[in-house]
């Protein structure tokens, strides 16, 4: 838990998540991709803007709705469900 996104560390554990802002109503999650492909995903957790995601559940960690990124010519779409990655299969 850190207080802003400007303090979120370079290195994350692996399987790390960062929260920003109070535990009880986030502002941010940062983690790291779980392709491995080195990017940085950045949720937007707060129910003002749109879109944001959802902390269901922090051990093990439950995050909805689904996560799709889309990194130059890569796309990485999963759910974070019980602390797994459940990838979503691209039907293209």
């Amino acid at each position: 838990m850190v207080d802003s996104a400007d303090d979120i560390p370079k290195k994350l554990p692996h399987n790390g998540v960062v929260l920003v802002g109070e535990m009880t109503s986030p502002k941010w999650m940062a983690f790291d991709c779980p392709c491995r492909g080195g990017h940085r995903i950045m949720l937007n957790a707060d129910k003002i803007r749109w879109p944001y995601w959802i902390v269901q559940a922090l051990k093990p960690m439950t995050i909805s709705p689904s996560i799709d990124s889309k990194e130059a010519e890569k796309r990485c779409h999963y759910f974070i469900r019980k602390g797994r990655v459940q990838w979503v299969v691209d039907d293209k």
